[in-house]
């Protein structure tokens, strides 16, 4: 029995290929596409590790911060004040100046006080600082009232945001803005991140024009490789741009067996429907093991997936994806089922290689749809004071209508058993920012 046969006989419901659920393709994706295909490690520097997966934990060798600070501008005492305090106002001796960087070491008596600015490391034996718009200063005296203070407060501890010995970070972790910040504020200049996950593309058919070719009758401009060029450089991919292949055999045979040689997985558009010229298919079968599929879903019903042999060099198959030749399905399929997979195989850990999260919004539309598939529709979401977002659907929702895609900020997503939706009532939506 093949593979594609042994993970079709797993799956729970049954296995349909003329009408596979959205779930059963994403429980099929998950037991075929092997986590972590790449094994080497670089280490680049920390402005070069941004959306690069790392390879190792990074454990922190500092205490972050290093020491008890202050959390804001005012005046560190010792808390203890406050409890033996009869009269609504404490009054104090100021003593000292505590600077961010210029910490202030002397010794501070009780009925002490020391002015702190935020960040500066507290002076030994003072645990609570009050702002100093509660103050009252006259020279060396501090007046402030005691009982809107509780001993600690406005008290920064060290190792309160890292301890020292911690991990940081974990192995399989995109590294993002904010995990820059952190290993800069360990002092860390460079990171150990995996290679970048090879991914070869290329589009079929003899209606594709390529930039910079006259227009003729019958023939569109390629626009699904620049769309897939956009998405895969957004995921942090390195591309192999395989360029334009015509519905001939022989051309798709030698296109699919150098991405092959050359990549960890491919993507193709078009060429995976049942139609007379789509040659696609048959190569495929040739070079490989593969599914095709009818998902119940809209747009984006075609799709094909296998793995692409690489005979004699003894590494494992390449992960094929034939997507649709439609521009918005070619993006609504990746959204849906490529980049899920594909982060998993860069070696990203569950948390990072999940679907987009849903954000519930209140449809301003009605919205038609019938049970048994799941539909994405081209939205518009916008903030509401007080409320959930709103979203709007876009009036043209035509597979083939990239336009409506461009002003769009998001999908919204009608799942299997949902029927029509009514004017006020919430969906879900997949918001666009920081995945396409």
């Amino acid at each position: 029995m093949t593979r594609i046969a042994q993970i079709a006989a797993t799956l729970a419901g049954g296995y349909d290929p003329e009408d596979l659920s959205i779930d059963a393709v994403r429980a099929f994706l998950d037991r075929l596409v092997e986590p972590a295909v790449v094994d080497a490690v670089e280490r680049v520097a920390l402005r070069d590790a941004l959306g690069r997966v790392l390879a190792e934990d990074i454990v922190s060798p500092v205490s972050v911060p290093p020491h008890d600070n202050s959390a804001m501008d005012g005046y560190a005492f010792d808390g203890t004040l406050l409890e033996a305090a009869d009269d609504a106002m404490l009054v104090l001796r100021v003593v000292g100046t505590a600077r961010a960087g210029a910490p202030w070491h002397g010794s501070a008596d009780p009925g002490d006080a020391v002015r702190i600015m935020t960040g500066a490391m507290m002076p030994a034996g003072l645990d609570t600082v009050v702002p100093q718009e509660l103050c009252e200063c006259d020279g060396d005296q501090l007046r402030f009232p005691a009982r809107v203070l509780r001993r600690g407060d406005n008290r920064r501890f060290a190792g309160e945001d890292l301890m020292q010995g911690q991990p940081a970070l974990r192995r399989g972790q995109l590294v993002s803005p904010a995990a820059l910040g952190m290993v800069a504020s360990l002092g860390l200049p460079m990171l150990p991140v995996l290679r970048r996950l090879r991914v070869a593309y290329f589009s079929t058919g003899d209606e594709i024009l390529s930039l910079g070719e006259l227009p003729r009758e019958g023939a569109v401009y390629d626009s699904n490789r620049y769309t897939v060029f956009g998405l895969l450089t957004r995921l942090g991919c390195e591309v192999i741009d395989l360029g334009l292949v015509r519905d001939d055999p022989a051309a798709l045979e030698s296109a699919l067996a150098r991405a092959a040689r050359e990549a960890d997985a491919i993507l193709t558009s078009g060429g995976v429907s049942a139609g007379e010229a789509d040659h696609t298919r048959a190569v495929m079968q040739r070079l490989g093991e593969m599914a095709f599929w009818r998902v119940a879903m809209r747009p984006g019903r075609p799709l094909a997936v296998g793995l692409v042999g690489r005979p004699g060099d003894g590494r494992p198959p390449a992960v094929l994806f034939g997507l649709p030749g439609n521009p918005v399905a070619v993006m609504v399929s990746f959204l849906a089922f490529v980049r899920p997979a594909l982060l998993r195989m860069m070696g990203c850990n569950a948390v990072c290689s999940a679907p987009p999260p849903l954000l519930r919004a209140t449809s301003i539309l009605p919205i038609r749809k019938k049970p048994g598939r799941t539909e994405y529709q081209r939205g518009r979401v916008r903030a509401v004071a007080g409320a959930l977002p709103e979203v709007r659907i876009e009036p043209n929702q035509g597979s083939g209508v990239l336009s409506s895609m461009v002003e769009a900020n998001g999908l919204v997503v009608l799942h299997h058993d949902q029927g029509s939706v009514a004017a006020g009532e919430t969906v879900d939506v997949m918001v666009f920012d920081g995945v396409v």
